[in-house]
């Protein structure tokens, strides 16, 4: 496997990274299975292994612990935090109160003395980001957390921690982790170029569209009880399926499966490091792993760009990020006694 250079870090990683959501309460229940799943990637010449606190509520990353006994110095660890971990309001956000509880948290979860790369899971806008630099600057200073990254944050933030962070004389984000698949293209108009200007690493998530990518949910099918655990909706979107269709008969003609397809096209932008991959299951893995050589050519891409234009969504993943300008209707409308041009 051909390691790349994790923005600007020096820290080489493989171009698959192993996502743990699915090991646990969410996913796979048994431990020890999915202890040799994750093994199973070490071998295959993955050293990246992502999780976060959230997952199974620590389920995921006691895992994880479990798995790197005696192959931590290999592995390059990733977490995150900012979800609730709690009914109380403060276990949860980008506070210095929260984040220095949390990464102590995951270290003792994980069985570690520090992580690789310690992610902010999403953005809080309640929050100061110089609050949340200085927090993470003291952590990494500690030695607890080697660098620190981003998760989901728009181009816009990503930019005004880099200035906060030069100015205040605080640690940089060095990376970032956002949605990406052939269905969901949009960070390519400002993200991935953010990312590559300032010597971001990125590890993309959902590069199968939760799924939709494996080929394995077509128009007309019945909804898939494990998706809809998650709130995953898109098997009811038609314009998602019907690009599906479209991608499977590319996927044919090239003579691979769209899962590899897939795979292969989040790779290949220059602006991404790694593409996370969630197996749940052995089947699931090999069946990545039999793709990791796939190599797509320009003619095979410009196919794909003309099903699904560069910088564009078919839909949206309802698990993405909405900024508060998106998401509280108040922000988008002016009060009724105001709206009048008159």
């Amino acid at each position: 496997m051909k390691y790349r250079t994790l923005g600007r870090t020096g820290i080489k990683v493989s171009p698959y990274c192993l996502g743990a959501m699915m090991f646990g309460a969410l996913g796979n229940t048994d431990h020890d299975d999915s202890i040799r799943i994750i093994h199973k990637a070490l071998d295959a010449g993955i050293n990246f292994v992502d999780t976060a606190d959230v997952y199974a509520r620590g389920e995921s990353e006691e895992i994880v612990g479990k798995a790197l006994k005696g192959r931590r110095d290999n592995v390059v660890l990733a977490t995150k935090a900012h979800m609730p971990m709690g009914d109380d309001p403060n276990q949860q956000g980008n506070s210095r109160r929260w984040l220095v509880r949390a990464v102590e948290n995951s270290l003792r979860r994980l069985q570690t003395d520090h992580v690789d790369v310690f992610q902010i899971h999403r953005p809080a806008p309640d929050t100061d980001v110089e609050e949340t630099l200085s927090a993470l600057t003291d952590l990494v200073r500690a030695g607890k957390v080697r660098a620190i990254g981003t998760s989901a944050f728009p181009a816009s933030d990503i930019v005004e921690s880099q200035w906060v962070a030069e100015r205040r004389g605080l640690v940089r984000f060095r990376t970032e982790q956002p949605p990406y698949s052939i269905l969901n293209r949009s960070i390519e108009r400002e993200v991935l170029p953010v990312c590559e200007r300032y010597g971001i690493g990125t590890m993309v998530w959902s590069p199968l569209a939760g799924g939709l990518l494996t080929g394995r949910y077509r128009k007309g099918a019945k909804a898939d009880t494990h998706r809809a655990a998650f709130g995953f909706q898109d098997l009811r979107d038609d314009r998602r399926l019907d690009t599906v269709e479209r991608l499977l008969l590319v996927a044919d003609k090239a003579g691979i499966p769209l899962t590899h397809l897939a795979m292969a096209f989040a790779v290949s932008h220059p602006g991404v490091t790694s593409a996370i991959i969630g197996p749940r299951t052995m089947d699931h893995l090999h069946d990545l792993l039999a793709g990791a050589e796939i190599t797509l050519s320009d003619d095979l891409l410009e196919e794909i760009d003309a099903i699904v234009p560069p910088g564009t969504d078919i839909g949206t993943l309802d698990v993405a990020y909405n900024p508060p300008a998106i998401e509280h209707t108040t922000m988008r409308r002016r009060p009724v006694d105001e709206r009048s041009a008159a």
